[in-house]
């Protein structure tokens, strides 16, 4: 009797989570589908004046669901739409977060209007403003979550020179589904554009060289620090070493390679195309694979260095893909950036560094001392970058590969070049480090020369 009434117990259970659960799919994912709006991008200009910042947005229409505004059918009624515009504005001033040196801005004045799906006036900012204060076209016709609300704030500021911020707000339940592109014109200087969601909290229009510089130190450390693949390579490079000075010249050479490629990727000097992504991944991961294999047969720790900074220039342009889209974030600071990003790297290396060497010191006795912990180390690693690299290759083969132009080559042969100047100099310092390491001793004379010196 107890295990049928168990076995009962357990049905009626089941089909009471088989029930639950059908609700919650029927009655709740056609809402939410229908939540999602289909822009997703809100167009947004900041020009600064002399005693005024002005706000000039374009917002889609479909973002604005929580105002209501009076319809005719599918279409909205424009003359009856007064109260629902100004509410809409309000919600939008709310949403947008300005701030001069820490303080937020109040807008003293707002006007906005409705436009098509097809208006072009937000490509400039001078046209976009004259667009806004326009009045609506006789017989205009926006059919219901077709078109846009365009709106012009303006804030008095204290000095056009003064630290501003912005942060965005509006439709937080979407995250960083919904993004705000913001196109910046300071007083003096060049505009700039740069991309900005929810989630990205209070963000500098003309960060000082110091913030700059702080954001990318740390945007560094966290990109080698959650860089699986990169740990897996620098986990290679030191399996064979013991003491953290060994690792100096093998370190400093990874170092100035990706530094190469870095600089070089964010000057626009690497290769473009959907192909260039998954061939740098799948080099990456070829990278692992061959150091762990050299560990496995036995490696010339002398020349290790020359090795490090060749495949330095790869994971370099790794590097840049995650660097690639916040360097709109450096304003006209873009070297220091650059700099500050590499130092980020440099810093979580050397993290990696001194926990890594200490525990590798510890596992590296008993039974794994001695050559046998080495391979087995490498080995274990190996079979995961072999995995990633036949991936990757797979990805890498059906992405079509760009059609050969003189741009193209000319690229190449520079990167080659390079490439081929930094082997030769890698092996010109390697020389010469040999000779200096080379004990020289002077020559014995002959024995009977000797003898002679002896009797004179």
């Amino acid at each position: 009797m107890l295990r049928l009434g168990l076995m009962r117990f357990a049905v009626l259970a089941f089909s009471a989570a088989l029930f639950f659960s059908f609700s919650a799919v029927l009655f709740t994912t056609p809402a939410n589908a229908h939540d999602i709006p289909l822009h997703t991008v809100v167009n947004a200009f900041v020009k600064m004046e002399a005693h005024e910042a002005h706000l000039v947005i374009r917002v889609p229409l479909d973002i604005l669901h929580a105002v209501h505004f009076p319809m005719k059918g599918q279409i909205y009624d424009l003359a009856a739409s007064g109260p629902g515009i100004d509410l809409a504005l309000r919600g939008i001033a709310q949403g947008i977060d300005i701030r001069e040196n820490g303080v937020r801005l109040v807008s003293a004045s707002a006007m906005g209007r409705f436009d098509l799906p097809s208006d072009r006036s937000f490509e400039d900012y001078q046209q976009a403003l004259a667009h806004v204060g326009e009045p609506l076209e006789k017989n205009l016709a926006i059919y219901f979550d077709q078109g846009y609300l365009d709106a012009h704030f303006v804030y008095p500021i204290t000095s056009p020179n003064s630290i501003f911020t912005i942060q965005t707000t509006i439709a937080p339940e979407l995250k960083d589904l919904l993004k705000l592109t913001v196109r910046y014109q300071p007083l003096d200087g060049s505009s700039r554009a740069f991309m900005i969601t929810s989630q990205s909290g209070q963000v500098p229009l003309n960060p000082t060289w110091f913030q700059a510089s702080r954001g990318f130190v740390v945007l560094g450390v966290e990109h080698i620090l959650s860089g699986i693949d990169h740990l897996l390579f620098l986990l290679c490079l030191i399996i064979p070493f013991r003491k953290i000075r060994g690792l100096i010249p093998v370190i400093t050479a990874f170092t100035l390679g990706h530094s190469v490629t870095l600089l070089g990727s964010a000057f626009n000097l690497a290769p473009s195309g959907a192909w260039f992504p998954p061939f740098v991944e799948t080099a990456i991961a070829a990278s692992i694979v061959y150091m762990a294999f050299e560990n496995i047969v036995g490696a010339n720790l002398h020349h290790r260095w020359i090795i490090a900074g060749l495949f330095g220039l790869v994971h370099g342009f790794g590097f840049s893909y995650a660097l690639k889209d916040q360097l709109q974030f450096a304003g006209s600071h873009l070297l220091v950036s650059l700099f500050s990003f590499n130092v980020g790297i440099e810093l979580g290396q050397l993290a990696v560094l001194c926990v890594a060497v200490p525990v590798l010191g510890l596992i590296f006795r008993g039974a794994l001392a001695g050559r046998m912990g080495v391979i087995l180390l490498s080995a274990i690693v190996a079979h995961t970058a072999w995995h990633w690299m036949i991936d990757r290759w797979n990805v890498l083969w059906q992405t079509p590969w760009p059609q050969v132009t003189a741009e193209g080559i000319m690229i190449f042969a520079r990167w080659v070049v390079a490439a081929l100047l930094a082997i030769g100099l890698g092996r010109l310092i390697a020389g010469w480090i040999d000779r200096k390491r080379t004990p020289v001793f002077p020559q014995r004379p002959p024995r009977d020369v000797a003898e002679e010196l002896q009797k004179a």
